[in-house]
C-alpha cells in the first residue's frame, strides 16, 4: 500500500499531491522539487547551478525521509525553462551523483512554477524493492529446482513402471 513520505527539511507540498510516495513495491516516487530554500521559502540568490544545487538538496531532504539516499535513485527527470542551461545544471547535478548514475531525462519546458529556472524529480529503488527482487530471485531459482526434481522422478517412474504413452 502506498504510503506518502513528507519532511520539513524540504518545502511543503502546496497543491493536491505528496513530496514524495513510497509505493510499498520498492519503489519511491519524489515529486518536482522547485529550488526553494524550506527555511526561507525564497529561491537562491545566483542562476540555474544554486537553484539545481538547492532542488536537489530538497530531493535528497525527502528520500533521507524515506531512509534512502541520492545512491538509491535510479531515474531522474530535469526540467529546464531554458535548455541554454543545460551545461551548467549539469555541472552541479554530476555534484551529486557518482557511478552507476541514474538513468537521466531532460527537457525544456515553456515556464515552471514561480518562474523557477530547474525543477527535478526522481524514483528510487528502496531497500524494500531490493529485498523483493532477491525474494523474487529465490522463488525462481526454487520453482527451477522443484521442476528438476519433478522430471527427475517422472524419468525414474518410467524407468520402474515403463511408458505410459496413450
Amino acid at each position: 500500500m502506498k504510503q506518502p513520505i513528507q519532511t520539513e527539511k524540504a518545502p511543503a507540498a502546496i497543491g493536491p499531491y505528496s513530496q514524495a510516495i513510497d509505493s510499498g513495491a520498492g519503489l519511491v516516487f519524489v515529486s518536482g522539487q522547485l529550488p526553494i530554500d524550506p527555511a526561507t521559502g525564497a529561491f537562491p540568490e545566483g542562476g540555474v547551478q544554486e537553484q539545481t544545487r538547492q532542488s536537489l538538496t530538497n530531493a535528497r531532504s525527502i528520500l533521507e525521509a524515506a531512509g534512502l539516499s541520492l545512491a538509491n535513485v535510479v531515474k531522474t527527470t530535469v526540467f529546464l525553462a531554458d535548455m541554454a542551461d543545460f551545461a551548467a545544471m549539469n555541472e552541479v547535478y554530476a555534484q551529486f551523483f557518482q557511478a552507476p548514475f541514474p538513468a537521466r531525462s531532460a527537457v525544456a519546458v515553456k515556464t515552471l512554477p514561480k518562474g523557477a529556472l530547474v525543477e527535478i524529480e526522481c524514483i528510487a529503488a528502496s531497500k524494500t524493492g531490493e529485498a523483493i527482487g532477491k525474494a523474487s530471485d529465490a522463488v525462481g531459482k526454487a520453482a527451477d529446482t522443484a521442476r528438476e526434481v519433478l522430471r527427475d522422478v517422472k524419468e525414474g517412474a518410467e524407468r520402474l513402471f515403463g511408458s505410459k504413452k496413450a
